[in-house]
C-alpha cells in the first residue's frame, strides 16, 4: 500500500501519545490535572492505533502472510520477552519471568495484534457491520470472566479487536471524511467535553480504558458490560475528533510515522529505567512540558537509522540495513585504498 502521509502524521502522533503516556503516568497519583491528562490521552491512542494496525491489514488471511506475521510479530514478542526479564532484574525492578505468554508491559500488543490477523481469517466473511456489532459484543462478554486477563493478552485482544475490525473495513475514503470543517469544529467540543468531564469526576478508574481487567476488578461485577458499551463509544468519538486534526502534508518528520514498531519496543528501556532512578518529578507546567520533550526525543532517537540498523535482526528478523550499512563501509574503504 502506497504510503499517505495523513496516516504516517497520525502514527507519529499516537506513538508519540504512547510514550509521553508512560511517561507521565507515575505522576498521576494525587494530581487531578495529570490524571486528566492522561486518562484524556488513554481515552483514544491504544483505539486509534489498533484501528490504522487493522486499517493496514488489507492483505490478512493468506497462508504466507500469517507465516510472514509470525515472523514479524511472534518472534520479536518471544525475544522481547526475554530481553526485557533481563533488564528489569538489571535495573532492580526485580520482575521475574512469570509465564512466556504474559507479557511484559506493551509487549502484549505484538501478541495481540497477531491475534487480531488470526480472527480476521473469519471476520472477514462475515458481512462487516454484523462481524462488529459480534466483535463488540464478545468485547463486552469477556468482561464478565475473571479468567481472562493478562495471560495471552486475551482480554485486551477481544476487548480492543472491534477497532482493529472497523480500520479493516474503512477506507481511505471514510477516513478523510472525518476531516471535513464541521468536523473539526465539532471535534474540539467533544474534546473539550471529555477532559472536563475526567477532570470533575476523578473517581472514574482509568483501568476501563486499559481492557485487561474485569468487570470484577473494576468494582461493577453487573453494569460493567453497559460501561464498556460507554467506552467503545468515547473511544471511537474521540478517534474521530483526534484523526479530524492530523494534517495530510508531507513534513520533515512524516517519515517518522513508519518506524513506530521500533519505538514501540524499544522505548520501556528508557522509560523504566526513568522509573526506577526517579530522575523526573512534576511540580509545574513547564515540568509537563520538559516531559514531552523528552518524549518526543525518545521517539526521534529510537527511530534513527543507527538504532534500526543495530536491532533490525531482532525486531523485523532481517539483516538488511546492517548489509547496506557493511556495503556503504566497504565502499568507502576501497574509495580510499584507490
Amino acid at each position: 500500500m502506497k504510503r499517505d502521509a495523513f496516516f504516517d502524521n497520525a502514527k507519529l502522533v499516537l506513538i508519540f501519545l504512547v510514550v509521553f503516556g508512560h511517561i507521565i503516568q507515575p505522576f498521576t497519583d494525587g494530581s487531578r490535572p495529570m490524571y486528566t491528562l492522561y486518562t484524556w490521552i488513554y481515552t483514544f491512542h491504544m483505539p486509534a492505533f489498533i484501528f490504522l494496525a487493522g486499517f493496514f491489514a488489507k492483505g490478512s488471511g493468506e497462508k504466507d502472510y500469517i507465516l510472514q506475521l509470525a515472523k514479524k510479530l511472534i518472534l520479536p514478542y518471544l525475544i522481547f520477552q526475554l530481553v526485557y526479564t533481563g533488564y528489569y532484574f538489571f535495573i532492580g525492578k526485580g520482575a521475574t519471568l512469570s509465564g512466556i505468554f504474559y507479557p511484559h508491559w506493551s509487549l502484549w500488543f505484538l501478541f495481540s495484534l497477531f491475534c487480531w490477523h488470526i480472527l480476521l481469517y473469519w471476520f472477514k466473511k462475515i458481512p462487516p457491520f454484523l462481524g462488529v456489532a459480534i466483535a463488540v459484543q464478545i468485547g463486552v462478554l469477556v468482561g464478565y470472566f475473571s479468567d481472562i486477563g493478562h495471560h495471552f493478552s486475551l482480554s485486551r485482544t477481544f476487548v480492543f479487536f472491534p477497532f482493529f475490525l472497523v480500520g479493516y473495513w474503512l477506507t481511505k475514503e471514510h477516513v478523510h471524511k472525518w476531516r471535513t470543517r464541521r468536523v473539526k469544529e465539532a471535534s474540539l467540543v467533544v474534546m473539550a467535553i471529555v477532559a472536563s468531564v475526567i477532570a470533575l469526576f476523578p473517581e472514574f478508574s482509568s483501568g476501563w480504558l486499559l481492557g485487561s481487567k474485569s468487570y470484577e476488578v473494576l468494582g461493577s461485577p453487573e453494569m460493567g458490560g453497559v460501561f464498556r458499551l460507554g467506552v467503545y463509544v468515547l473511544a471511537a468519538v474521540m478517534t474521530i475528533s483526534v484523526f479530524a486534526w492530523v494534517p495530510n502534508t508531507q513534513y520533515r518528520l512524516t517519515y517518522l510515522g513508519g518506524r513506530t514498531l521500533y519505538v514501540y519496543l524499544l522505548h520501556g528501556f528508557f522509560i523504566q529505567f526513568f522509573r526506577q532512578a526517579d530522575w523526573f518529578k512534576v511540580d509545574h507546567v513547564f515540568d509537563v512540558l520538559g516531559l514531552a520533550i523528552v518524549a518526543a526525543a525518545i521517539v526521534y532517537v529510537l527511530s534513527s537509522g543507527i538504532i534500526r540498523t543495530l536491532t533490525q535482526p531482532f525486531i523485523e528478523g532481517r539483516i538488511q540495513l546492517l548489509k547496506k550499512w557493511w556495503h556503504r563501509v566497504n565502499h568507502k574503504d576501497s574509495s580510499f585504498q584507490s
